[in-house]
């Protein structure tokens, strides 16, 4: 039978929940929060047997990757699902302005330099990825005025935590992209912004939600894994400079990691299929190198390397193609 598709999993918690954590760190801080969030992982480990198969195949994978002799066993998924947690503790506390720029390490600052500096004349694609924490960079980047930087992300997914924190902060929601599935006008619009000198991050690291087989594979720490095509071809169809970026938190300070990735990632006709394999590629091998940076900060828990075509993986595609007409 096929696995579902990540798309298919519902978001666990309620947006009440969740408000009531951000509540929770504010009155009384991380120390609670961290405290809390001990038993309530414990349940979410019990309950989310999916979650945690993808868990311990990772970690088995990263494992063998890395030739580790030790054998995975269930607290180091507890561990990778603790992280999650701290994740999200992280992001309340971006959101809410609590990180500061003392905080934070910029690696290759000179690059977010040089954008500030050829603003208005053009923008950037910032291609990321669900390692490490992602939201962080875009809740600093509201304090930047000189960088606007604005995120496409699926409307139906991951927005319990979103509307939760607009409640605390309504700038959660500026510069959110909100869509079904990409088509023209996406790409219209964000054209429109990145020829304004913003910026616009997508990430590389999930297939389509509604479409199979539009996917590359690639080496991901050891096995061949799908990497949508997509994110790419939008990349090369705003024909603007590219950039890797990945916020990891190390030794308790964060740190956010910029990578020229191409002045232009723009395909030609002849060989459009093997320069596409090679770009996927080349961040395949950037994503696994930052992995292994901060192994317990993966947060895809579902089969990563299943094979995407209709043998081995499930789409509602018709519920989804009725929902964005």
């Amino acid at each position: 039978m096929p696995d579902k598709h990540w798309s298919a999993t519902q978001e666990r918690g309620s947006t009440f929940g969740i408000q009531l954590l951000v509540w929770i760190y504010r009155v009384f801080g991380q120390w609670l929060f961290r405290l809390i969030l001990i038993p309530v992982i414990g349940y979410f480990m019990l309950t989310g047997s999916k979650a945690k198969r993808a868990s311990y195949q990772y970690l088995r994978r990263l494992a063998e990757h890395t030739r580790s002799p030790k054998a995975v066993r269930w607290y180091h998924v507890y561990q990778h699902f603790f992280q999650f947690g701290v994740s999200a503790i992280d992001k309340i506390r971006a959101w809410l302005n609590d990180v500061t720029l003392d905080d934070v390490t910029f690696h290759n600052p000179e690059m977010f330099q040089q954008l500030r500096e050829k603003r208005p004349k053009a923008g950037a694609v910032f291609i990321g990825s669900h390692l490490g924490n992602l939201e962080l960079c875009r809740a600093i980047g509201e304090n930047d005025s000189d960088l606007k930087i604005n995120a496409l992300v699926f409307t139906k997914h991951a927005l319990k935590f979103q509307a939760a924190i607009e409640k605390f902060n309504p700038n959660a929601q500026l510069n959110l992209i909100q869509v079904d599935s990409m088509g023209a006008e996406t790409a219209i619009e964000l054209k429109e912004k990145v020829d304004q000198g913003e910026i616009v991050i997508i990430v590389g690291d999930r297939t389509s939600v509604t479409q199979y087989g539009r996917v590359n594979y690639a080496d991901f720490l050891g096995q061949p894994a799908p990497f949508s095509q997509g994110p790419f071809i939008l990349a090369s169809l705003l024909d603007c400079p590219t950039y890797l970026i990945f916020c990891l938190k190390q030794s308790g300070q964060y740190h956010i990691y910029l990578e020229h990735f191409a002045d232009s990632l723009k395909l030609t006709r002849t060989g459009k299929k093997q320069q596409l394999q090679s770009i996927i590629e080349n961040y395949a091998s950037r994503l696994e190198y930052y992995c292994l940076k901060a192994p317990y900060q993966w947060f895809n828990f579902f089969n990563f390397w299943q094979k995407d075509d209709e043998n081995h993986i499930s789409r509602n595609t018709k519920q989804k193609r009725e929902d964005t007409q």
